[in-house]
């Protein structure tokens, strides 16, 4: 039986996750993931892959919004769930442009001052939409300051074969999922095309192609070759590393650790087929 093990959200793009025992489930992915992102003087985002310094930032709920604290000096700040600031400018993500949302000056000069980048909070509010690849999801379908989609979900089992292979194993957080299941065969979550999860249901719509930000350590900051170069010698696919599915998300409702996943329908395609998978020999 495959159930929800873990749920995370990241209401920051590229700092610190939070662990739920329950997420909401919006159109654009679970509630305030991914809904606030920080951006340079190019108005450009800001990602571990540059600036392995964001791992340093952890972010907890509160009552006024989300309280950030930098580890190294242990100095924090509140940034609201809706912005001070009505100032909307143009951002980009990778090839993507959207607008997004200000949020404040004195949050921008704390961010600046730690991160030792000229940087700016921005938010994403409800009226603002950004689609997802049209190439992989149906029309209307629409995702926050994520790379590119909704939700990413990976099996424990996944995360346990790879340790294997490691000298030093390796924690969840290097993949950033939203969610994490336990039960099945490794890397179940690559043929998984249609699944429900508390009466919602869930679509996988592409493999999540890793990167550098793997390598980094989210306690340190420090980075190493692994688990990226063991990745690619058994989970590589043309040019990309694969680990973990992008998911799209349907209905509202909550989601809760502990609940059951059920599979409805799996995948043929070829973009889909590795060698690692269960039912692929």
């Amino acid at each position: 039986m495959l159930r929800v093990s873990q749920l995370i959200i990241y209401p920051i793009k590229s700092l610190g996750g939070i662990h739920l025992n329950n997420a909401k489930v919006t159109s654009r992915g679970l509630e305030h993931d991914r809904r606030w992102m920080l951006i340079d003087e190019n108005h450009r985002f800001l990602s571990q892959r540059e600036h392995a310094q964001l791992a340093l930032y952890t972010v907890q709920l509160i009552n006024e919004g989300l309280k950030v604290t930098f580890r190294p000096d242990g100095s924090s700040i509140v940034v609201p769930f809706r912005p001070i600031k009505n100032d909307f400018i143009e951002v980009s993500i990778w090839d993507d442009t959207c607008h997004g949302q200000l949020v404040s000056n004195e949050i921008d000069a704390w961010f600046t001052a730690g991160t030792g980048i000229n940087c700016r909070l921005v938010y994403m509010p409800d009226n603002i939409e950004r689609p997802t690849d049209p190439r992989y999801t149906e029309k209307g379908t629409i995702t926050s300051f994520s790379d590119a989609y909704p939700a990413l979900l990976i099996g424990e089992e996944s995360l346990n074969d790879l340790n294997k292979r490691l000298t030093d194993p390796v924690l969840m957080n290097r993949f950033r999922p939203n969610i994490v299941f336990s039960g099945g065969e490794p890397y179940a979550e690559d043929l998984m095309k249609h699944i429900s999860i508390n009466g919602m249901d869930m679509y996988g719509v592409k493999l999540c192609a890793r990167c550098v930000l793997t390598t980094i350590d989210q306690e340190t900051a420090e980075k190493g070759k692994d688990p990226l170069k063991t990745l690619a010698t058994y989970r590589r696919k043309g040019n990309k590393i694969n680990f973990g599915q992008n998911l799209v998300l349907t209905g509202n409702g909550m989601l809760n650790v502990g609940d059951e996943i059920t599979v409805i329908s799996t995948h043929t395609e070829e973009r889909f087929l590795m060698a690692t998978n269960p039912l692929v020999t």
